[in-house]
């Protein structure tokens, strides 16, 4: 999977993180996009509370998502935020 985040410094704000789920046909038939799309929103509800309440976050599936085990689409996802948040770090210094 890939992320991208956007840190939203809008004056109104409401809620906590938001995501959004990219799920394209490369992925698989519609029966199968729709499976992977539960299972990454499953994942992402999981990590709400350890998400900065300001990001706006993406998430694109690849078609190695339709093999991947929970803990493996957890890990990555995992991986992803840090990744993120690692560049949003920069780019704020």
């Amino acid at each position: 999977m890939v992320v991208h985040a956007h840190v939203d410094s809008s004056d109104v704000r409401v809620g906590g993180p938001r995501f959004g789920l990219v799920v394209s046909k490369a992925v698989g038939d519609s029966v199968t996009r729709h499976r992977v799309s539960r299972r990454l929103r499953h994942v992402a509800a999981g990590l709400l509370d350890q998400v900065e309440p300001d990001l706006m976050v993406v998430i694109r599936a690849t078609p190695a998502a339709v093999s991947a085990s929970r803990g493996e689409l957890e890990r990555d996802l995992r991986s992803g935020l840090a990744a993120v948040r690692s560049r949003l770090r920069e780019e704020a210094s």
